[in-house]
This record gives structure tokens, sequence and C-alpha cells, in this order.
């Protein structure tokens, strides 16, 4: 990955800046919301109920959590060092993400972002099912659910620009930004694998394969998102045109296979999750339940 081709607004960009030595924030996702105007004890807009709201946040905050985590698997295991610093860097804008998603939940639920983060149990989690899965390591699956993935945020972070609340709309405002380039990433990694050696390409159309039963899970309505945000319904066309354009760029087949087991209509929004997400968490809390009221 060439330097030119970095999106300047990242969240390495947030090491160079200088804060106050006494400023008791770090450096990933803390600056969104002032950055746009907003602050996280936004009041709520008028009409819009304060715990449909928070739960709307838990939901595209843990999608950028438990994400974020596994790309962060791959520090010191990509296949290139541009690349660990590449996947790195996306990790690093989707922490800053959930931060101010968590913490706006936080202020609405009368909690914190790390309680949230770390005390939670998997029933509770309320990300899509796609991101928690363990890739094995296996770049070309990395990629294809990263493609996925930020092509369905992308769309989602766009319309949410518009939102009555003042921390989503700052969240989407810097995000857009962000995943575009998370987005271009996968696609000209997609490409190249696609469209590359027999081999690579027999890699890639395996990537999809292994990700694809969690797509459609990506468009499923829940009454709070209608209620709150974005229906994620309405984002199918937009996402399903632009995977197609590059699936066919790349020589790779849309794959056909159903979609992973739903339990009364229930899935990953509803706390129903794969046992992979169990394994996220024994890790992302592991020191947090530890020691309990720990400071650092």
């Amino acid at each position: 990955m060439n330097a030119s081709h970095v999106h300047t607004e990242n969240a390495y960009r947030s090491l160079s800046e200088t804060t106050e030595l006494d400023d008791p924030r770090w450096a990933f996702g803390t600056g969104i919301v002032e950055e746009e105007g907003a602050e996280l004890s936004s009041p709520v807009p008028s009409g819009v109920d304060a715990t449909d709201l928070a739960a709307y946040c838990l939901m595209l905050g843990d999608d950028a959590l438990v994400l974020q985590h596994r790309l962060s698997e791959w520090v010191a295991n990509a296949p290139e060092l541009e690349e660990e610093v590449a996947l790195a860097n996306i990790a690093l804008d989707l922490l800053g993400q959930a931060r101010v998603l968590l913490g706006r939940a936080g202020h609405l639920l009368g909690s914190d972002e790390d309680d949230l983060a770390y005390l939670r149990t998997e029933n509770e989690f309320r990300n899509v099912r796609l991101v928690e899965p363990s890739d094995e390591l296996d770049f070309a699956h990395c990629i294809a659910r990263l493609l996925l993935f930020s092509t369905w945020r992308l769309a989602l972070l766009q319309r949410l620009q518009q939102s009555a609340d003042p921390v989503l709309a700052a969240v989407a405002a810097k995000g857009v930004k962000e995943v575009a380039y998370h987005r271009d990433y996968a696609v000209r990694w997609t490409l190249r694998l696609g469209d590359g050696t027999a081999h690579s390409h027999e890699r890639m159309q395996a990537g999809l394969v292994a990700v694809w039963p969690y797509y459609d899970e990506l468009f499923r309505s829940t009454e709070i998102e209608c209620r709150v945000g974005v229906d994620p319904a309405g984002l199918r066309a937009e996402v399903d045109d632009v995977l197609d354009q590059v699936l066919a760029a790349a020589t790779l087949e849309r794959p056909t296979i159903p979609g992973a087991f739903t339990v009364g209509g229930r899935a990953g929004r509803e706390g129903l999750h794969t046992e992979k997400l169990g394994l996220v968490l024994a890790e992302l809390q592991s020191i947090a339940r530890q020691h309990p009221g720990a400071t650092w």
C-alpha cells in the first residue's frame, strides 16, 4: 500500500496531535464528537426514546468493537509489513467509532464505555455475526469480510450523517471518510487476488464463500433500527450493486449459499451469536475481569 493511498482522516493522525499533559483522553476516537461540535452528553432529540437510542448505539458500537479485535489479530501476522500497518490502521478507526458509540450509550444508560466493553456477557452484545468468526489468519478471508462489512457500513454511515442525534451524526461524518478508505483497501485487494493467479483467485473465492452466510443478516430490520436509525433493508440494493461490480471486475462469482441460521427470528442484533464471540470476549475482556476496578 502506497503512502499516497492512506486517507488523511484516519486514526494514526491522532498520534501526532499535541494534547495537554493532564488530558485524560487517549488518541483513538475521543476527538470525534468534539471535531463535529457534539458532546456525549448532548440531549436526546425530541421524539426519540433514550433507551432506543442507547440500544442503537450499542449495535453500531459492538459491530466496530468486535471487528477491530479480529483485525488486530493481524498485527505481526500480516503477509507484509505494509498490510500489517494498514489493517492496524483500520482497526484503530473502528476502535475510535466504538469508543464514541459506547460512550454515548453509557451516558444514556448510566454506565461508561469500559463497563459496556468489558463487563457485558455474550448475549448482551448486539453486533452482527459477520464480525465474530476468526479468519484463521487467512488473508483472503480477512479481505472478503472487510469488503462486505465496509461496503455495508459505508452506506449506513452516509445516511446517518442526517441523524437527529448529534453524536450519531458526528460519528457518521467522520466515519464515512474512514470507512471509504476501508472499502477502497478491501476492493483493491479483492481485485488483486481475484484477478491474479489461479491460486489467489481460488483463495479469494473461498474467502467469499466463508463469510457469505452472514451477508443476509446485514439487511435484517429490527424495530429499534427503524425507529431511531437507518433501516438496513433499505441499504440492500446499493450494497448489492457495489459488490456485483467489484466481483465482476475481480472475475469472482457471487456465492449462492444459504444464510446463517436464526432462532425464532433472532440473530446478532437480538443477542444470538456464534460460539466464536465467546472466544473474542474471553480475550478482549480478560484483563478487566481479572483486575476489576483497576485504572491505568
